[in-house]
């Protein structure tokens, strides 16, 4: 069995996220770290796990050769790293998102998905935890009929958290696409901040095969336990004609229906079990992706773009008032206004 050498570009603390899932993978080690801007954190994951160390990643992928790179950095390096990583031939690439923050950067990932050899999967892990694994089953099995809604929710804002909302509803929808979206956003000051995006997002979303969703985001949004930790409060529920299931990462997770009714807390320890689990799937299925091109991962960058244009289209919406179609082309200067409109408001 071939063992695929992995590398990691960034090296804080969700990279430890990354790096552990390896614990559970026998057909793969993490050879090499990189991280430019602060020395003593690189050294101190490179010690953590053993691996090489360097300053410079392009170095690390010319001499260490990676089957798979992580791209564990924030989204306005994404760009630039993708067309690295795709220039210098890396089979695959996991990046973390959200793999946009604007429009610009979505239209020229939208041209390297296109032309790039290099595999890109994104970072939404979820789709590999057990909890959310027994949600899906138990609706696709039938037992629950038909699906007829989909509640979304998280904390955190649209940039941050999102885009791993809509791909949870999409996950538990059948991977049908949004096809509409109509709602508002309000609050300019994280505009400015690493995970550039509007306070507050809410809207209805309608998916291709007819389902509809209700989408909440920001500190608005329900906290669903009682800590104050603003990305604790992750929450989905999917309601059937004969029962529902919901799942929170940090909370609790439940099947309702007319054969069982099961659930719980998620306790902290089973939590990072589970994440482990989680993280360890999508790295294993991008590697079988790396030897079956007919075998892309699920959460590929292709339908990343999707459901980043997703929030575009809401962006879009609160400035026009009205539903917009997805997919759709974005004006190049939205985002210039929104902040004009965000700013006109006395939300702040």
């Amino acid at each position: 069995m071939k063992t695929y050498r992995t590398a990691i570009i960034g090296c804080g603390r969700r990279a430890y996220g990354h790096a552990n899932a390896y614990r559970l993978i026998s057909n793969a080690k993490l050879v090499a770290c990189s991280n430019k801007s602060d020395l003593s954190r690189r050294r101190k994951f490179a010690n953590t796990y053993n691996t090489a160390s360097y300053s410079s990643a392009k170095r690390m992928i010319e001499e260490e050769k990676p089957d798979l790179v992580h791209l564990v950095t924030m989204p306005d390096q994404s760009l630039n790293l993708l067309r690295m990583v795709s220039e210098l031939g890396v089979p695959a690439c996991l990046v973390e998102k959200p793999i946009a923050y604007g429009v610009r950067d979505w239209q020229q990932l939208c041209e390297l998905e296109e032309k790039s050899t290099t595999k890109f999967g994104v970072s939404k892990q979820f789709r590999w935890h057990p909890r959310l694994l027994e949600c899906r089953k138990v609706l696709q099995s039938g037992q629950l009929g038909r699906l007829k809604w989909l509640n979304i929710s998280a904390r955190m804002n649209l940039s941050a958290q999102g885009t791993h909302m809509i791909d949870w509803a999409m996950f538990l929808n059948n991977d049908s696409p949004v096809s509409q979206v109509f709602g508002n956003v309000g609050g300019v000051k994280p505009m400015d901040s690493s995970y550039s995006s509007p306070a507050y997002g809410i809207a209805e979303i309608v998916f291709a095969n007819g389902i509809r969703g209700f989408w909440h985001s920001g500190t608005s949004a329900p906290m669903v336990i009682k800590d104050p930790t603003i990305y604790k409060h992750t929450h989905i529920m999917a309601c059937a004609e004969l029962g529902q299931v919901s799942f929170e990462e940090f909370g609790r997770w439940l099947i309702q229906s007319p054969l069982e009714s099961r659930g719980g807390q998620i306790s902290d320890g089973d939590r990072n079990s589970y994440n482990d689990i989680a993280q360890a799937g999508l790295i294993k299925a991008m590697l079988d992706w790396i030897e079956n091109d007919q075998q892309p991962v699920a959460t590929n960058l292709k339908l990343a773009l999707h459901q980043w244009n997703t929030i575009l289209g809401l962006y879009t919406s609160a400035i026009l008032r009205k539903p917009v179609e997805i997919p759709f082309n974005p004006s190049s200067d939205l985002i210039v206004r929104l902040r004009s409109a965000l700013g006109q408001l006395p939300l702040e």
